[in-house]
């Protein structure tokens, strides 16, 4: 099948970006900016300022910002963060001593509700973040504070506020040092890089449209290690959402432990597959970074199609930022290239109407 892939025609991206997806790519930067300020300003009482364990309840578009932050936080936060995806909570998510942040952009995924009802129930600290629904109401109803942000989007293009308002928490809760100025300088660099990623950058300039060439026809994989490894995940589901791809993602080094076993089979995977890894030397482990580089290798070698990207950044959060950006605005082009409209989800739409008919 041929696709049209001259991602510099301006009239045609808009025709099928009809609820322009594109401005709230554009947009990260400032939806960081404006997150990071009204985190400094939302309640936080006392009692949920020194917890022993924290656990982020959300889904899809609403839980990777928790992922980030928890990457983010991981060398310096004397608490455990962890992500949790789905209707219970493991035993261990109970007492005082544990805040539990329910994230849900609309209020009301369902999973998000039911975890929050169970935590409230066995005497966890609460935190909602959210646009308003059903768990804005519940924040009311049980006295917990509500972190409320005004941001009409898709949740997964609104991961500025979702991502910038967890480390302003991160930063009132001091899991880790200078969080503001990192983010001041990662917010710096994300509006200089988004002017060569932006639409009017042209596809000879523009390696998220160069990029995305690459996996028109082909199965994306995305491999990445340490604070890169929710940036592959991230990836994934825009491939999946915006595009409306089948993508993976591959952490490493554990992939060097099974699915580099299946790089020859089928022998077709070189019309199937498209291998990007996120890799950094000044972020990498040395290992890892070797690692990188053998599989990388190791599937030209097999004639996988593979490539690399190298974020760009002076701090780690500037580097998860920078990595963020670039796989957005290519899950972007890639839509684009597909002629799919970025925006519509329609099949999500269709599962979620299922669902509510069977109650």
């Amino acid at each position: 099948m041929a696709y049209n892939m001259n991602l510099d025609d301006l009239d045609r991206m808009r025709a099928i970006d009809v609820d322009d997806m594109l401005s709230h790519i554009d947009a990260l930067p400032d939806q960081l900016d404006n997150a990071w300020e009204a985190a400094q300003a939302l309640p936080l009482p006392e009692s949920h300022q020194a917890p022993r364990l924290i656990v982020l309840c959300g889904m899809g578009g609403s839980a990777i910002g928790g992922d980030l932050a928890a990457a983010v936080v991981a060398p310096t936060s004397p608490a455990p963060f962890v992500v949790l995806r789905g209707y219970d909570l493991p035993a261990f998510v109970a007492g005082p001593e544990t805040l539990v942040i329910a994230s849900s952009h609309s209020g009301n995924t369902e999973e998000t509700l039911s975890a929050v009802e169970i935590a409230r129930e066995r005497g966890t600290r609460l935190l909602a973040v959210t646009t308003g629904g059903q768990l804005a109401e519940h924040a009311a109803r049980h006295g917990y504070p509500l972190w409320q942000f005004d941001y009409k989007s898709q949740p997964r293009a609104a991961l500025g506020w979702s991502l910038g308002l967890l480390l302003g928490l991160a930063d009132r809760l001091k899991l880790a040092p200078g969080l503001g100025d990192a983010l001041a300088g990662a917010v710096a660099l994300l509006r200089e890089t988004a002017q060569g990623y932006g639409a009017g950058s042209g596809l000879a300039t523009n390696p998220a449209k160069r990029t995305a060439g690459q996996l028109i026809g082909r199965v994306p994989v995305f491999v990445g290690a340490g604070i890169f490894e929710p940036v592959a995940r991230r990836w994934k589901c825009q491939l999946n959402e915006n595009a409306k791809v089948w993508a993976e993602y591959e952490p490493m080094p554990e992939t060097n432990h099974n699915a580099v076993a299946a790089i020859g089979f089928p022998a077709d995977n070189s019309v199937q597959l498209s291998a990007i890894f996120i890799t950094s030397p000044a972020q990498d482990h040395p290992r890892v970074r070797l690692r990188h580089e053998l599989m990388y290798t190791m599937c030209l070698q097999n004639g996988i199609m593979a490539d690399t990207f190298q974020p760009q950044g002076d701090t780690p959060l500037a580097r998860l930022l920078h990595a963020i950006q670039f796989g957005d605005y290519l899950s972007y082009y890639t839509a684009i290239g597909y002629g799919a409209d970025p925006t519509a989800i329609a099949p999500i739409v269709e599962l979620k109407d299922q669902l509510a008919r069977s109650h």
